[in-house]
């Protein structure tokens, strides 16, 4: 599936794939998998609105590993490799949502794979955090692996450090455009990152271009949230909208186009930061080197709509990638194979 710069050709995308409930799931719930997948994320997310971009970020992390197969949700396999499972991937650091899925799967029963719920769970985030903007249909009939290495993960995944020449070619491995990338990159609007994954900005021997007045700004905050999380390497919120008016007046943060009341809502506002030099990853700020990529950041900053349905879009190719391997189950436990 090749993703135009069209916006009406991503839109049919999106809102055209056809949505096809399997007999033995659709029986399992009272026949309303989708249902009860979107009670549970949407009642997950008002109690922990963190939640919403946790399930975004997992749809990512386990697809991108030997596709859509539930592997990023084992705790033990069969046969562990020396580096153990996914979940203890340096790449898969903060991941979270799994005790949600768990409990999805313990009401939908033993006829619905862990493979379908992520991607189920994530689309649902997705529509809750956008306001309803952002909405794409799915097939299921995913089934779950039984294979999960952290260092195939650590292999697989990108890097937060990565050049631009390098996060092309990993989502080229994928069949995924250099406009695709730069439209995923778009659910860093919200959610949080570790000290450990951005550190290298706030470093003079190693920072990429990054807004003089903003760095300032988050290495105080940084230094504040150790105290407040009691750890050395505290989470911060990736986007900038999301602070309060007194980091983003001392940003010096232009907030034209962007609706600062929006807290926690995926949007394009990740564009016009990025633009700014004001986002915590290097690979968000790489983005601006490349011509393509560049020229897609401008596009979507000054387009809602348009990376809206290409996010859509894009969505739909990754909760798609076809499981890799040769055994395949329905677990009876997200955590465990059968």
């Amino acid at each position: 599936m090749k993703l135009t710069r069209a916006v009406a050709g991503a839109a049919v995308l999106s809102l055209c794939v056809l949505l096809a409930v399997q007999p033995a799931a659709a029986a399992a719930a009272g026949g309303n998998v989708e249902g009860t997948v979107r009670e549970e994320v949407q009642k997950a997310i008002k109690a922990d609105p963190g939640v919403g971009p946790a399930l975004i970020r997992l749809v990512f992390h386990d697809c991108w590993v030997n596709g859509c197969d539930g592997s990023v949700l084992l705790d033990t396999t069969p046969s562990n490799s020396s580096s153990g499972v996914e979940k203890a991937a340096a790449n898969n650091i903060g991941l979270r949502g799994f005790e949600l899925i768990d409990a999805i799967k313990a009401k939908l029963g033993d006829a619905v794979s862990c493979a379908d719920i992520v991607v189920l769970a994530g689309r649902d985030a997705a529509a809750i955090l956008s306001r309803g903007r952002i909405t794409y249909a799915l097939k299921t009939g995913r089934r779950d692996g039984v294979v999960s290495s952290a260092a195939a993960a650590d292999a697989t995944l990108p890097q937060s450090t990565f050049e631009v020449s390098q996060l092309k070619g990993n989502f080229a491995k994928k069949n995924f455009t250099t406009e695709e990338l730069v439209v995923l990159s778009g659910a860093h609007a919200v959610g949080v990152s570790h000290l450990s994954s951005f550190k290298d900005r706030l470093n003079a021997a190693t920072a990429t271009p990054i807004d003089p007045s903003y760095a300032a700004a988050l290495a105080r905050d940084v230094e504040a949230l150790k105290g407040q999380q009691n750890t050395t390497d505290p989470t911060e919120r990736f986007n900038i909208r999301d602070m309060d008016a007194g980091f983003r007046n001392a940003s010096g943060f232009d907030a034209t186009g962007v609706n600062t009341t929006a807290v926690g809502v995926l949007d394009n506002s990740f564009y016009h930061a990025t633009l700014q030099n004001m986002v915590l990853l290097k690979s968000d700020w790489v983005l601006r080197t490349d011509g393509e990529a560049s020229g897609s950041l401008s596009d979507f900053r000054d387009d809602a709509a348009k990376w809206e349905a290409e996010f859509a879009a894009a969505m739909v190719k990754l909760s798609n990638l076809p499981a890799e391997g040769t055994r395949f189950e329905i677990r009876k436990s997200c955590r465990s194979t059968n």
